[in-house]
């Protein structure tokens, strides 16, 4: 059974920083990959952050300079380092994972989620 479960949301002032992190398990993590999304009240999910199985990888370009993504395969873990949060960065941040060798690309079809944390960010 394929699990991904987000931490390390929370509220910060503007400037603050933040690491998400999400455990992934029940398939082979390392052959995968992996994205975060978020999404805030009253807009559409967007595609923040993907990383692939080589490490390559892709951020949207409001993020960055600010946001790094990085994954620890042999712990099958996926994290995102957020710094010089600005209020607009505040939403449901979800872990995603794609089942698939290559590119990643925020429209494909992701084949699993997590159930999201909370990023606040006040200013």
């Amino acid at each position: 059974q394929v699990q991904l479960v987000e931490s390390g949301g929370g509220s910060v002032q503007a400037g603050g920083s933040l690491r998400l992190s999400c455990a992934a398990s029940g398939y082979t993590y390392a052959h995968s990959c992996m994205a975060w999304f978020r999404q805030a009240p009253g807009k559409e999910r967007e595609g923040v952050a993907a990383i692939d199985s080589d490490g390559d990888t892709l951020y949207t370009d409001s993020v960055k300079g600010r946001f790094t993504i990085s994954r620890d395969n042999p712990k099958n873990f996926l994290y995102l380092q957020m710094n010089n949060l600005k209020p607009e960065d505040s939403a449901m941040y979800y872990c995603a994972a794609g089942l698939w060798l290559g590119v990643c690309w925020f429209g494909a079809d992701w084949s699993y989620w997590g159930q999201g944390t909370q990023v606040t960010v006040s200013s």
